[in-house]
């Protein structure tokens, strides 16, 4: 197993990550599950803080650190096809790969916007993608995987294999051990129609509202994401996909949101999906420092519109991102996975660029009214958002798993289910 220190050649290519720079004692790229059970005992026997990296793009586990160790899943990056829709994947691949490798087949899993993200981190939080309507998040076309526990057991957990670790792995599997391949049922899909709009709204409540009542009213094969831009003269900019490539019963399901007041401009096309997540393969330097707060909202509704409008107004945020769930994501019971949010619509997201107490007070107003969270796009790691990402009942399940599968709190580095009172013992 390849282990880079800081005086080796090739030691800045694997520091940093998206959204932090960091300068960690020893980064270890282990190839097989073997060897990141290998890696596993080596940091523990080290005893500094360690962190784990699927793609190092994720904000909910940072995957660097300053003196401690770093065990980086970049090698286990392979695509494999199973047969018919089963797909085995290693958790270092990028989102943007895994949907080129599955094209040719005719298939595709719906993943975030980004195709720069890295499998394991998105594929143990949720997943909500550009299809998520069509198709659910990514966790729930997760059949399998196989994970390194904190003992250093390496497991094939499934629906029938540890099923309680399953459960736990999909929305929390951060907490509970490293995941070294998933094995997912794809969707059948060859081409989308994606089009690109962008608004110059004049009334930014009104244009919310619309757009609320317009993806909902909208049938699962369309799935949105909106970025609205702050400051005295929004602008708002939105992916639609329609999934599938039946262009005649997409048109009028894209022109529902083209009539939404504010239209400056639109393009669309039909193309594969693998061209949908935007990819860059820019090499992580820390380029992403903004600071974010998100929260999930059932409806867009007169209320909760008015107080994002004033939240871009008063450039209490950058930005502000909506995407949408419902649908296929809302057909699953919410205590079949670790993620139980099965009833709202959207995921809203404010950006700062510079943080700080001012956007933290801004987007309490918002925060009010959300219910619920989605861990992968809050940069607060504040203990109350783990009751705000999981239910009760949820949250008391994942705490009594966590007693039983990793009894010491050795996978802290993230949202960390434990109580702070546990009486674990500290690494």
């Amino acid at each position: 197993m390849e282990i880079v220190r800081p005086a080796d050649r090739g030691y800045e290519a694997v520091r940093h990550v998206y959204s932090s720079t960091g300068r960690p004692g020893s980064v270890l790229l282990p190839r097989t599950s073997a060897e990141v059970a290998e890696a596993l005992a080596t940091v523990l026997d080290g005893g500094r803080p360690f962190a784990i990296r699927s793609g190092g793009h994720g904000m909910s586990s940072i995957a660097t650190n300053t003196g401690g160790d770093v065990i980086d899943l970049r090698a286990l990056a392979s695509v494999e096809h199973l047969g018919a829709r089963s797909v085995r994947i290693g958790p270092g691949a990028r989102w943007g790969a895994v949907a080129r490798s599955l094209a040719p087949l005719g298939l595709a899993i719906s993943s975030g916007d980004s195709g720069d993200v890295g499998v394991g981190g998105l594929a143990t939080t949720g997943g909500i993608g550009l299809m998520g309507r069509a198709h659910g998040l990514t966790i729930d076309r997760l059949r399998a995987a196989e994970v390194v526990t904190a003992d250093g057991a390496v497991r094939r957990v499934s629906d029938d294999e540890s099923p309680d670790l399953f459960w736990a792995l999909r929305g929390a599997g951060a907490n509970f051990g490293i995941v070294t391949s998933f094995e997912f049922e794809a969707a059948e899909v060859a081409d989308v129609v994606q089009t690109t709009a962008v608004w110059q709204p004049t009334d930014t409540a009104a244009f919310l509202r619309a757009w609320g009542r317009t993806v909902e009213a909208a049938p699962r094969e369309v799935s949105a994401f909106l970025y609205l831009g702050g400051g005295p003269a929004p602008v708002a900019q939105a992916t639609i996909v329609y999934a599938g490539d039946d262009v005649e019963s997409a048109r009028p399901e894209i022109e529902r949101f083209l009539r939404i007041p504010g239209l400056a401009g639109q393009r669309s096309v039909v193309t594969p999906y693998a061209s949908v997540p935007l990819t860059t393969g820019a090499v992580h330097t820390g380029q992403q420092r903004a600071s974010t707060h998100t929260g999930l909202a059932v409806h867009l509704d007169d209320d909760l519109s008015g107080r994002l409008a004033l939240l871009l107004r008063t450039s209490g945020a950058d930005m502000v991102q909506i995407r949408s769930v419902g649908g296929a994501v809302n057909d699953v019971d919410p205590d079949a996975t670790a993620y139980a949010h099965r009833h709202q619509n959207f995921s809203v997201t404010a950006v700062s660029v510079t943080g700080g107490p001012v956007f933290d007070a801004s987007w309490e107003p918002v925060h009010a009214r959300m219910d619920g969270m989605y861990l992968s796009f809050e940069s607060d790691h504040a203990p109350s958002a783990v009751a705000e990402a999981f239910p009760p009942g949820t949250l008391r399940r994942l705490r009594s798993l966590k007693a039983r599968w990793d009894p010491d709190d050795v996978f802290d580095h993230n949202f960390d289910v434990t109580p702070v009172s546990s009486g674990a013992v500290p690494r």
